[in-house]
């Protein structure tokens, strides 16, 4: 028996590469941040090139550090950003522009005309999205559209398009394999998520040529092997997940009315609802959990598009703490945010909300305000924007909530998951590994090649956690909460007047 699983995690500021033994721990691992490039307001891109080098470089450097080099890897699984996408030359391999990333606002316009036109309830019956840019449909049109020749390419067949899980298994197959997971898949506005096939519908008036898609495959499977030199040895390709699914998996929450919620560079809550594809009435998105053994999983999902991405901008933007770990005890300064309140509304406002000119504010601040407050409040609108999905969510599935089982790197923020279960108000439990994205690929991929033999075996396993109990009598809640919808009320009403 092999003695390890390698999952690569290629998220939106970081690679990462992990390795889990059979009890589900890590036996090694490596990151590394890559460059976010923002050429205008509201743009956002990566190098997809800089994304290879940096997940092949951590691969190669976890797999050595647990002293394998490859031997002994009894599968890889991928999770990864989602709606990301590349386009590139099928015949050299190489972007023909950089990968727009998920947060990127350059298309909502050209959505709001294609809502205006009528074309949103047939997008949303098909593929379970609200029509908007940060999917990847529109991305890979402005791309088709403003980058010389491309489009004259790639009705040639000689563009390819993915994904960036699809760029990954390309790079690791040398061209080999152009393919994709139905989860990834369900994300791109071009995938019908009732009948599992690319939508020619939906193609043609996106288009995009049929050419240029990757052929969409279950979520564990071995689809194939790896032909570069990162390892010493070939290594199956078994796993695929969209990062959220992924996470969702890796929670092992495979019952419906199971929730989790990732709190990420943006903040991701996924409930499983079965072999049942819901419909939501309160702008969440119904999506392709995964399929396994030939059963297809749903999820409802709400997306919130800043979380760790707020810490990330007071320690890059305004220097106020020098590393994200600082931001906890920069907070704890503070016993209240003294009506100081943030709608991080940077790349505009998620679900339940999909208002995409809403941009980030602060309320309430007055001469005595720090930047304790400042931090404490920023801490308080991840936990409240997630209240609000998570009570949308309530809505449309009609289930209560007895526990929110929490991953992602600002999981680690006791303050955070403390306020999180008080607003809630519910238990909020931390698994001992946090690292649930990637553990998620790992299950998938161990699944796919008998590593582990069934989901029981998964159940089994340790998952040791840490649980959050609601505080009871805090009537300063109430009227934070109530503040907090006040905020969000004035900001649309602000951005309204540029619509």
């Amino acid at each position: 028996m092999s003695q390890y699983i390698l999952a690569l995690d290629q998220g939106t500021t970081s690679s990462r590469a992990i390795l889990f033994d059979q009890q589900g721990r890590i036996a090694a691992q490596a990151q590394k941040e890559f460059t976010q490039i923002f050429p205008r307001p509201g743009w956002v891109e990566h190098d997809p090139l800089e994304i290879w080098s940096t997940q092949a470089g951590v691969a190669a450097e976890a797999t050595v550090k647990a002293g394998q080099n490859g031997r002994g890897i009894a599968a890889i699984g991928i999770t990864n950003q989602r709606e990301t996408v590349v386009v590139w030359h099928r015949g050299t391999g190489r972007p023909v522009y950089n990968a727009i990333v998920w947060q990127d606002r350059r298309t909502a316009d050209y959505c709001d005309q294609l809502r205006a036109a009528g074309h949103e309830d047939l997008i949303r019956a098909r593929t379970g999205l609200l029509l908007d840019a940060y999917f990847s449909a529109s991305k890979v049109r402005w791309i088709l559209d403003n980058v010389p020749g491309a489009r004259t390419l790639a009705e040639a067949g000689e563009l390819a398009l993915g994904t960036i899980d699809s760029w990954l298994i390309w790079n690791f197959t040398q061209g080999e394999l152009h393919l994709t997971d139905v989860s990834n898949a369900s994300r791109t506005l071009l995938f019908n998520i009732h009948t599992l096939r690319w939508d020619e519908e939906l193609l043609a008036l996106f288009g995009i040529p049929a050419s240029m898609l990757p052929r969409v495959r279950p979520s564990s499977e071995v689809y194939g092997h790896t032909k570069t030199t990162v390892f010493a040895s070939k290594i199956p390709l078994a796993g695929i997940a969209g990062d959220q699914q992924a996470a969702l998996f890796g929670q092992l929450c495979t019952r419906p009315g199971l929730v989790k919620n990732t709190y990420g560079t943006g903040c991701f809550m996924l409930m499983n609802t079965g072999s049942e594809a819901k419909t939501s009435h309160n702008n969440l998105l119904t999506t392709v959990a995964w399929q396994l053994n030939g059963q297809v999983t749903y999820a409802l999902e709400g997306s919130i598009f800043m979380a760790g991405a707020v810490v990330q901008w007071m320690r890059d933007n305004l220097g106020i703490i020098k590393t994200a770990a600082e931001v906890e005890p920069l907070a704890r300064q503070v016993s209240s945010t003294e009506g100081v309140c943030f709608v991080p509304a940077f790349a505009g406002l998620g679900a339940p909300h999909w208002d995409p000119y809403a941009r980030g504010t602060l309320f309430g601040m007055s001469r005595a305000t720090t930047a304790a407050h400042i931090a404490r409040a920023a801490v308080e609108a991840i936990a409240y924007q997630t209240m609000d999905v998570l009570r949308a969510m309530q809505a449309d599935s009609g289930l209560p909530l007895a526990e929110l089982r929490v991953d992602g790197g600002a999981a680690a923020n006791d303050l955070l998951m403390q306020f999180q279960a008080d607003v809630l108000p519910a238990r909020v439990i931390r698994p001992r590994v946090t690292e649930t994205t990637a553990l998620g690929a790992a299950y998938l991929a161990g699944l796919a090649v008998g590593y582990w033999p069934d989901l029981a075996a998964l159940e089994a396993l340790d998952r040791t956690d840490t649980t959050f109990e609601p505080a009871p009598d805090q009537p300063a809640l109430a009227q934070g909460i109530a503040d907090w919808h006040r905020a969000v009320r004035a900001l649309r009403a602000w951005s309204a007047p540029d619509r």
